[in-house]
Order: C-alpha cells, then sequence, then structure tokens
C-alpha cells in the first residue's frame, strides 16, 4: 500500500487540528487508545517500542531526504550565481557600447539659445515620458530582483533564468510529495497536492526543460530555477495570467564581460560591434559580410554591368 494513500485525508486532519503536530499526535493517539486494544494489547514496553520503531524508521528517511534537498538546493544556487555573473557581463558590455554624453561649453553670447534649445529638449523628453508612462499605466514596478512580490509568491530574474519562490502557510514541514510542480517549455504549474494551485497557465517565455531545477527550501518554501531559452529578453510576468511589470524599469547590475564563457562573450562582442556601426551609420557585420560577397562576385566577373543595379 502506497504511504501516500492517506495524505489528503491527514492534510485535512492537521488543518483542523489545534496545535499543529502535536495536536495531531495527540488526536492519533486518542483514537488508538479509543478504538483499539493498542494500549491494552500488549505491555508499556512493548507499546513505546512499536512507536519509537516508526519514529526512528520516519526519521532515518527524513534526514535522507533533507539531505538530498541540501544538495539539489546548493547546485541550484551555483547555477544560479553563474547565470548571474553573465546576466551582469552582459550589461556592463551593453552599457560600455552605449553613446556617451559630451558636455560642451558655450561663450556668454550663444548661452541663451543653448538655454533655449535645452528648454525645447526637456520638453519634447517629457511629452515622451509622458506617452511612455500612459503606455505602462497600471504595470507593476519591478523589484530589486527584477521580478515581482506577488500576494502567494515572488519572482526575479536575470537574462538568464527566473527564479520563483512559492511559501506555504501549513502546520507542518513540506516534502516533495506534498507538492504539485510541472514544469513544461511553455508551461508551469505549482501548488500544493489537495489545494488549487499557485501558479498554472503558460508562461511569458519557453524555458529549457532539461536545464532547470527546484527544491524545498526551510521546509516551507518551493523554490524553482527555470532557464530561459530566450537570454536576450526581460519577461514581464511568469505566466500571462499575471500582473504585468513594467520592463523599462528593470535595473540590471554591471560585470565584467571576462566573466562570460566564450560563446555567450562571442555573441555580446558581435553585438557592440554592430551597435557602434549602427550609431556612426556604418553597416553591421552582417551587412558588411554581404557587401564583401558582392564585392568577390563582382570582381570575378568584370564583363558584366553593375552601374545600373540596385542592392537592398
Amino acid at each position: 500500500m502506497s504511504e501516500e494513500k492517506f495524505d489528503g485525508m491527514f492534510l485535512g486532519m492537521a488543518e483542523q487540528c489545534e496545535g499543529g503536530i502535536m495536536g495531531l499526535m495527540d488526536s492519533f493517539f486518542g483514537f488508538l487508545g479509543r478504538k483499539s486494544d493498542f494500549y491494552t494489547g500488549a505491555t508499556q514496553e512493548k507499546v513505546e517500542k512499536m512507536v519509537l520503531d516508526a519514529v526512528r524508521k520516519h526519521h532515518k528517511v527524513a534526514a535522507q531526504k533533507l539531505a538530498e534537498e541540501k544538495k539539489s538546493k546548493e547546485m541550484a544556487e551555483k547555477r544560479r550565481q553563474e547565470r548571474i555573473a553573465k546576466e551582469k557581463a552582459a550589461a556592463a558590455a551593453s552599457e560600455r557600447s552605449a553613446p556617451k554624453i559630451v558636455e560642451k561649453k558655450v561663450d556668454a553670447a550663444g548661452a541663451k539659445d543653448s538655454g533655449s534649445d535645452s528648454t525645447k529638449s526637456n520638453d519634447a523628453k517629457a511629452d515622451e515620458e509622458d506617452e511612455e508612462d500612459e503606455k505602462d499605466k497600471g504595470k507593476i514596478k519591478p523589484n530589486s530582483g527584477n521580478g515581482a512580490d506577488m500576494e502567494t509568491y515572488s519572482w526575479t530574474q536575470t537574462l538568464q533564468d527566473v527564479e520563483i519562490r512559492v511559501p506555504f502557510t501549513v502546520p507542518f514541514p513540506i516534502k516533495g510529495k506534498d507538492v504539485v510542480v510541472d514544469i513544461q517549455q511553455k508551461k508551469l504549474k505549482i501548488g500544493l497536492k489537495g489545494s488549487p494551485p499557485i501558479l498554472d497557465g503558460e508562461m511569458y517565455g519557453k524555458v529549457k526543460v532539461e536545464e532547470c531545477t527546484w527544491c524545498i527550501e526551510d521546509r516551507k518554501i518551493v523554490l524553482l530555477n527555470l532557464e530561459k531559452v530566450n537570454k536576450m529578453e526581460w519577461w514581464n510576468r511568469v505566466t500571462l495570467d499575471q500582473p504585468e511589470i513594467n520592463t523599462k524599469k528593470v535595473n540590471p547590475e554591471n560585470s565584467k564581460l571576462s566573466d562570460l564563457d566564450g560563446e555567450t562573450r562571442s555573441m555580446v562582442e558581435k553585438m557592440m560591434f554592430d551597435q557602434r556601426q549602427k550609431e556612426m551609420g556604418l553597416p553591421t557585420s552582417e551587412e558588411q559580410k554581404k557587401q564583401d560577397m558582392l564585392k568577390k562576385f563582382m570582381d570575378a566577373h568584370p564583363e558584366m554591368d553593375f552601374s545600373k543595379a540596385k542592392f537592398s
């Protein structure tokens, strides 16, 4: 018989018993006294031995489970720190490639005109911000982790991953068998068995299921780490039925480009190069590659007239 067969019934009893675990145990041992010969059918020593044997057995199982959860948590945290380091480096690289503001000195004669231009520029900027604020009206301001603190859960994110924390207020330490965690590429379900799920729906973006992990923290919190497929965008919510955050207000921390692995670093450096090229009105790496191929073709076919040809 499966040990989980009566879990639903025990959960219901635990929620109704006063005093938490002690209340549940008191009710159970009282039941044995009223409805069985548990206490009168054997000596006190045998009764105590039966109880202690059962306690020791499940204490050993719980200790093993706790050790496994701790190891899983440590692995998840290590992966999280590695992803945060990559995201920080990407943010720093993006910031270094952004155009810099150069302060220019003006003489007294030009001060008036400069002030007028500055006023116009500030007015235009204010109008633009008002328009953006109107579009983002009603959206949640991100928390310090670029996610949101909701009523029943909280979440944070980097460009690489999403972390979700779901606390459960139940009168007993939760175990893996007590919760429901279903992670699919585009869907997520989190909850406690026998209760309505906390999250259940289509996610904002796709995740790499084989790289996602979850564990139980402090026997009260389910901690999930989801690795994004698209590592170049911020999520505005975990599932599509949840309130949105204003992703324009996310605040990625700075780090070093050298923290990135080879593949990610090459991708970021290419993005930085393309951004600088666009700022200077020059072709991007892809556009340059096409132009080089076209030039080679033209050089290889001098007999052809390209003077009237149009290229996009």
